[in-house]
């Protein structure tokens, strides 16, 4: 049960790892603005990609992950005559369906920050893409690391549905035991409490990323820059000026 408790973390993080790229890409993809002075190859292109990202997107975010796994891993099997072993298939399943949710959170996040921010990118002469990399995606990223938080939770979870295509996880591997010895009550409530453990220690891990991401509460003005000062350092000498009655200002 503890080896299928790491197959199910392994799984688990490396789908959402993969699943947090590709919705960073496809998030990013939904948001490149077309204007009217593009070309109409490339409002047609981004239409067509678009459409493209948002059947994926509903697709996977309207199906169960045990329909999907069941789709992808007899699907390939019969229509391509690809076997995918039990790794491949349980982290091809994971990051697609974990890339789907990851792709409106991304878009909510990148929308989350003011358009002044990629007003003032572009006012520089920024790109789009220099101006989500530098500017948008950092503070976008904090204010979506919850959602990252839950996908990973929610995985360790979930992946115990990959046990219909043979997946050796944690409930696999569950089933096995209560099977064999006959003892489901104290099997399950085992797998239970181990799934909970999981979850608690990553919930808990997420929270300090978050805090440190958040910086400290109480903070100073960097002053080491000589260029850079605080207001009340330099002082402007005032010049009196006395009119021609002898009266100064």
């Amino acid at each position: 049960m503890a080896k299928g408790a790491g197959t199910t973390l392994a799984i688990a993080i490396v789908g959402t790892i993969i699943g947090c790229i590709i919705g960073f890409i496809v998030g990013l993809i939904q948001t490149i603005p077309v204007n009217q002075n593009d070309s109409v190859g490339k409002k047609v292109l981004l239409k067509i990609v678009n459409i493209i990202l948002k059947i994926y997107v509903e697709v996977f975010r309207g199906t169960p992950m045990m329909v999907q796994a069941m789709f992808l891993y007899y699907g390939a099997m019969i229509l391509f005559n690809i076997n995918m072993g039990m790794w491949t298939a349980a982290f091809f399943i994971v990051s697609i369906n974990t890339g789907a949710y990851m792709a409106e959170t991304v878009r909510g996040g990148i929308f989350s920050v003011p358009l002044s921010q990629t007003e003032g990118a572009k006012a520089i002469g920024m790109t789009h893409f220099q101006t989500m990399v530098n500017v948008i995606l950092p503070q976008a990223l904090r204010n979506i690391m919850p959602q990252i938080g839950n996908n990973l939770i929610i995985n360790i979870k979930d992946t115990c549905v990959l046990s219909c295509i043979g997946c050796v996880e944690l409930f696999f591997t569950s089933k096995s035991v209560a099977g064999t010895y006959y003892t489901y009550f104290e099997t399950f409530t085992i797998t239970m409490a181990m799934y909970l453990i999981m979850t608690l220690f990553f919930s808990w891990l997420l929270r300090v990323v978050e805090k440190k991401m958040d910086g400290p509460a109480e903070y100073d003005l960097a002053t080491t820059d000589t260029l850079a000062f605080t207001s009340g350092t330099l002082t402007s000498p005032v010049k009196e000026h006395v009119d021609d009655r002898g009266l100064s200002d």
